[in-house]
């Protein structure tokens, strides 16, 4: 059952099914929900900012009210009539009348000018004024009521709630100051500021409001003074800990917090002259709404396309998934060697024709191909026999050299058996068993039998010096890239000047690569040969072939290194000097030939680390 389940998903059929509907009906959902989650982040935040705003400008606004409304109830308090009529109590009931007349009209026209819904003063002692407090309708000890008793001991002004109870009353903000003398510190009286809702609403009242939206004024000990929902919330203590918490210990903010069974965006200002907090909430349903509406009209879009989507995996099943899986049955007859297959006409100018055309041109092929590989076989025997045959050669032509040196040393020309001696090693040593890798070491043996050759072929000694880091002999080293350079520098720089011309190789490590430098103090390089080096052209300069050998170096090293490691000259009337850079390969890099077979695939990830130069002279000087 598990292996017939692996092969239901492994069928091309069920696999065009599974990623068409991966690749449309998925992004779509995930679309829409990527959608969504940031459209009601941006409303979020859009409203958040909005309130945050208003929030500020009320706050300006509640603060410019209040400062203005103690103002209007100081001037009521340094009032020279109303300080006199409470200088000293009244000593007789005629006299208390009189002054309750006097301070009741007083009270009545100022109260014109104070933006409150009533002011009541009550002087200090209440006792010394029964007529004016029975007048006032303040109820029988009211003196002895917290707010009163609070207010009485304070300095500064205080705050308090008063939640009416009859039917129509609503709840008052009542601001309470306690006045003395304008020239002493008795206490004269106290001034009760009645603010109604009406007052407040005013500056919580936006032009445009979601559905649900309300704005709150938090007492300091988190009690609700002010709701503009009607004052369903007065007089309560809010109902979220987390925003108490939070207005606590920041001066204003959002966040999302959990209200009567729906989510709501808080966003609350401290204001800054009393420990209040100005709030407001939106239910998140509000801001969402919008977005929701869009959500069912995208839910029946999606219907839709599901339906349609059936339609398309039915037409491709139909036209393109079951003619492949018909192919593939036929392409499984010819993996058990069945080559008589009958491979049904396609006239079908599409991919699926295409396809089968080509599997019977392939069909048709495969038997003549098979005739071909065994032709080709027996080619590859054939060329290999060849191959051990060419190898037999460089060995004859050493064996042929070592009896001709013998020879002649038999006959006493040692002068003829040590060039013929230094033809063999320069022979062996340019062919390198066939690799393209060599070492310093083996190259400046090279350079030395062609210098031993050509002393015997001038008859007059060469000066040659050697100057090598001791360290880099056995480093890996393309082959017959010294030889070259010296022959040039002796054929054409200082030949015509034996006696005083002079090479001299010189070796180092430089960081990860080997630097070796060939300078002579002959004539110098030509400017047409310089500028064919640097040509695009790899052909020969028309003429004699001066050059050939430096455009080769420069060629190889730049076939396998990249265009950073090719020649450097330096040449003039003085002489010339060229400059070789060479990766520093590691001695034991076995990899080493077969990366040089594919050419600039050395990096110097493959080089090894670097010792210091020192000085090295094998041979001395020679000549």
């Amino acid at each position: 059952m598990i292996k017939g389940s692996l092969k239901l998903a492994s069928s091309f059929r069920n696999k065009m099914i599974f990623l068409f509907f991966a690749i449309t009906i998925v992004p779509f959902l995930l679309f829409a929900s990527y959608a969504y989650t940031k459209s009601v982040e941006g409303i979020q935040n859009a409203n958040a900012t909005f309130s945050m705003d208003y929030l500020e400008q009320t706050k300006r606004n509640v603060e410019a009210y209040l400062n203005q409304l103690n103002d209007q109830v100081n001037d009521l308090i340094g009032d020279g009539a109303l300080q006199a009529m409470l200088a000293a109590p009244p000593d007789e009931a005629g006299e208390e009348e009189a002054v309750a007349v006097d301070l009741l009209n007083l009270v009545y026209q100022k109260k014109k000018q104070i933006d409150a819904l009533q002011v009541r003063v009550f002087p200090l002692p209440m006792e010394a004024y029964p007529t004016y407090m029975r007048t006032l309708g303040a109820p029988p000890g009211v003196e002895r009521e917290a707010w009163f008793e609070r207010a009485r001991q304070s300095v500064v002004p205080t705050w308090s709630l008063a939640l009416g109870s009859g039917p129509g009353s609503g709840p008052l903000l009542v601001y309470v100051k306690t006045f003395t003398g304008l020239h002493d510190r008795t206490p004269r009286g106290l001034v009760a500021t009645d603010l109604s809702e009406s007052h407040l609403s005013r500056f919580f009242s936006p032009t445009k409001r979601l559905e649900g939206q309300r704005f709150l004024l938090l007492g300091e000990q988190g009690e609700i003074l002010f709701d503009s929902s009607r004052s369903e919330w007065t007089g309560q203590p809010l109902p979220s800990a987390e925003l108490e918490q939070r207005r606590q210990v920041q001066t204003e903010g959002e966040m999302t917090i959990p209200l009567q069974g729906e989510e709501q965006l808080a966003t609350f200002v401290n204001m800054d002259s009393l420990p209040w907090t100005l709030v407001s909430l939106t239910p998140m349903k509000a801001l969402t709404k919008p977005v929701s509406d869009l959500n069912r009209l995208l839910v029946f879009f999606l219907a839709a396309y599901l339906v349609c989507s059936v339609g398309v995996v039915a037409y491709i099943t139909l036209s393109f998934t079951q003619p492949i899986f018909q192919l593939v049955r036929l392409m499984r007859k010819l993996e058990d060697g069945d080559f008589a297959l009958h491979i049904p006409h396609q006239s079908r100018q599409d991919e699926i024709g295409w396809l089968y055309r080509g599997f019977n041109r392939i069909l048709r092929r495969i038997e003549s191909l098979i005739e071909q590989s065994t032709l080709a076989e027996r080619s590859k025997k054939e060329l290999e026999f060849q191959v051990l045959s060419h190898q037999i050669n460089p060995h004859f032509l050493y064996n042929t050299l070592d009896s001709i040196r013998w020879k002649a040393e038999n006959h006493g020309r040692t002068d003829i058996g040590e060039m013929v001696s230094a033809l063999g090693n320069l022979l062996r040593l340019s062919l390198n068993q066939g690799k393209e890798l060599t070492t310093v070491g083996r190259e400046l043996e090279q350079v030395k039998a062609y210098v031993q050759i050509e002393q015997a072929r001038i008859g007059r000694p060469l000066r040659v010096a050697y100057f090598f880091d001791e360290r880099m002999l056995e480093r890996p080293l393309i082959r017959l890239l010294l030889q070259p350079l010296v022959e040039n520098a002796i054929q054409h720089s200082i030949r015509e000047n034996i006696d005083r011309g002079k090479v001299v190789l010189t070796g180092r490590m430089d960081g990860e690569d080997l630097r070796i430098e060939i300078a002579d103090n002959g004539r110098g390089i030509p400017d047409s040969v310089l500028r064919a080096l640097d040509s695009e052209e790899s052909a020969p300069v028309r003429g004699r072939r001066t050059g050939v050998g430096l455009r080769n170096v420069n060629e190889r090293l730049k076939l396998y290194f990249g265009p950073d490691y090719r020649l450097r000259i330096d040449t003039g009337e003085q002489g010339t000097r060229i400059v070789i850079r060479h990766p520093a390969l590691p001695p034991d890099d076995a990899g080493a030939e077969r990366r040089l077979a594919q050419p600039g695939g050395e990096t110097s990830q493959d080089r090894p680390a670097n010792a210091k130069d020192a000085s090295y002279r094998p041979d001395g000087p020679e000549g």
